[in-house]
């Protein structure tokens, strides 16, 4: 018999959470907001093959038709298609001016919202403005304002942004306009970029997937019937299509790398603490046991280095935010293949990998060997109690906080939002003397794992975001392969490995089929993989450093993703 979620739940009873009663009067202002949406996309307005509804049972591929369609000129693909540094040299030189640039993503990025539903808000006049004003400085003075002069850039809904509404997702901030940018979005800005959408995450910013009361639901760039992944849902959509050079998500679980490597593109989980969450809308304030942190999404490995390097080292987070460590970013050359040693986790002993993710890893890791590349296989320790340490992390103090903030307009919970309240313990309020032991666990593991890097000399691990590709819409239930990266504080960069699902060859096999099943949730998400209605979902996976070893992560990447997978995601 078949797993239903609800029968792994019971740790919470969702007492004080949703009243449709007290929703109503909730629900105007939540038709204004959409409203103001569907404005800001008018002006952009295209006329899609078929309705969105049919496209989605169609499995559609959005990525086919922003190329196929001709609707964008030849000048705005050459721009939207293009690396960060190659646009601000263009702008830099005069060959382009700002306000060009950002018309051109502007319109892409209204078309990918139309087919993936990514954006919360469209800030496109607000962004002609400002790319004017760099252009006319340009005029004036011969020279850009920063390293990111003119460079459009997208940013997750829940960072403060100054004089515009900032909600994370919850229904009760519809109306909560913040004064000033947080940190990162006022560091991005001083550094010449310019803003022009804000993008989608799911209720409670804890879903591998995205839905919320304001939007709905955020689908993928590849695959319409499928999710772009979570919680930087929208992100994930607007990069793979090509609607921003990088875009900013956050990452407490996986929802920097579960998004990249669902929707098609890459994702940096940095270590912590190195981009500033000050100014931010979450759950987690004042939590120290376990951190969310932030980090770029973009088409390519250079452009997450791009955005990390003028960030940290021009930047400065550290002046504006006490948190952030003055750390700055190293300049770190490619490493060569063969002075690489890779760890492969295939399996964390909790949750069995679909075909496609198998398939995906044993591709990547023929096509490091054959580079040089040195392969270990690596059976992961205490992976059972990591994922149940962090769990009970995520909801120790009892599910106060969200059960505040969401009960307060009574708004629906979303399937998913009920499937996190009951992580850990649910509603039990944790003692500080048993927090202390979670952060006991939380070290004895990180120590565990260092020593693994150290005493066998790997640089790298290798292995799945998740357990199969993006899933449909709120049918995602395990995170441990991610949070296995969360509670090490281990830097991640997720990618792609140049592979699609086909129904046709990923396939359960027979052995497949005798398999016994290690728990409960292993069999329900096993059982959701059929082959049939995943078509097109790209396959990535990610790759793991040691901690604060990102510059190093990011220089392998570039030899693993560029030199070796000769992965290109600025072509259809």
């Amino acid at each position: 018999m078949a797993i239903q979620y609800e029968q792994l739940m019971g740790r919470e009873d969702f007492a004080g959470f949703e009243d449709p009663e007290k929703f109503q009067k909730w629900v105007p202002k939540l038709d204004a907001y959409r409203q103001k949406l569907a404005d800001g996309v008018e002006p952009y307005k295209v006329e899609l093959p078929k309705p969105i509804d049919e496209l989605v049972k169609d499995q559609f591929n959005a990525k086919d038709y922003i190329y196929d369609s001709g609707i964008f000129s030849a000048r705005e693909l050459e721009i939207t298609d293009s690396k960060g540094a190659q646009i601000l040299s263009e702008i830099a030189s005069g060959n382009w001016t700002c306000v060009e640039v950002l018309k051109a993503f502007a319109k892409r990025a209204a078309v990918a919202h139309q087919l993936t539903n990514c954006l919360h808000e469209i800030l496109i006049e607000d962004g002609l403005k400002r790319a004017q004003e760099l252009d006319e400085y340009y005029a004036k003075n011969g020279k850009t304002i920063g390293p990111l002069h003119g460079l459009p850039v997208s940013v997750k809904e829940h960072y403060n942004f100054k004089g515009r509404v900032t909600h994370g997702g919850y229904v009760s901030l519809v109306e909560a306009v913040t004064e000033e940018h947080g940190v990162t979005n006022q560091v991005l800005e001083n550094l010449g970029v310019v803003f022009y959408v804000r993008t989608a995450q799911p209720q409670c910013l804890m879903h591998l997937c995205g839905d919320n009361n304001y939007t709905g639901t955020t689908r993928n760039a590849n695959n319409l019937s499928l999710s772009s992944g979570g919680s930087s849902s929208g992100e994930g959509a607007l990069v793979t299509l090509g609607g921003s050079v990088f875009g900013i998500g956050s990452d407490i679980g996986g929802s920097i790398r579960s998004p990249s490597a669902m929707s098609g593109c890459v994702g940096l989980r940095p270590s912590n603490n190195r981009v500033s969450l000050a100014g931010c809308v979450s759950g987690f304030g004042g939590h120290d046991s376990i951190l969310c942190v932030c980090g770029p999404m973009a088409r390519s490995v250079d452009d997450l280095e791009l955005m990390m390097k003028n960030y940290v080292n021009v930047g400065k987070p550290w002046n504006l935010d006490a948190v952030t460590i003055p750390l700055p970013w190293r300049d770190v050359a490619k490493p060569k293949p063969e002075d690489l040693t890779v760890a492969v986790i295939r399996d964390d002993g909790l949750v069995r990998v679909s075909p496609p993710i198998r398939r995906g890893l044993e591709y990547t890791v023929e096509k490091l060997r054959a580079a040089g590349v040195k392969i270990v296989e690596f059976d992961p320790p205490h992976t059972k109690l990591a994922y149940e340490t962090i769990n009970n992390m995520y909801t120790c103090d009892g599910n106060d906080y969200q059960r505040e903030i969401l009960g307060s307009t009574g708004e629906r919970l979303a399937k998913l939002t009920k499937w996190y309240l009951n992580f850990g313990k649910g509603k039990k309020h944790y003692t500080s003397a048993e927090n202390r032991v979670l952060n006991a666990d939380r070290d004895f593991l990180r120590t565990e794992y260092t020593k693994y890097f150290v005493e066998n000399k790997v640089d790298l691990i290798l292995m799945p975001v998740y357990n199969s590709v993006a899933p449909h819409c709120e049918e995602i239930y395990n995170w441990s392969y991610t949070t296995l990266f969360n509670i090490l504080d281990i830097p991640a960069v997720a990618f792609q490995t140049g592979l699609k699902q086909d129904p046709e060859i990923d396939v359960w096999t027979e052995e497949d089929q005798k398999y016994q099943y290690r728990s409960e949730l292993e069999q329900m998400e096993n059982e959701m993989y059929k082959p049939e209605e995943f078509k097109g979902a790209p396959i990535g996976l990610q790759l793991g450093a040691q901690r604060y070893h990102d510059e190093e992560l990011v220089a392998a990447a570039k030899t693993i993703i560029d030199d070796i997978l000769k992965v290109d995601l600025f072509k259809k």
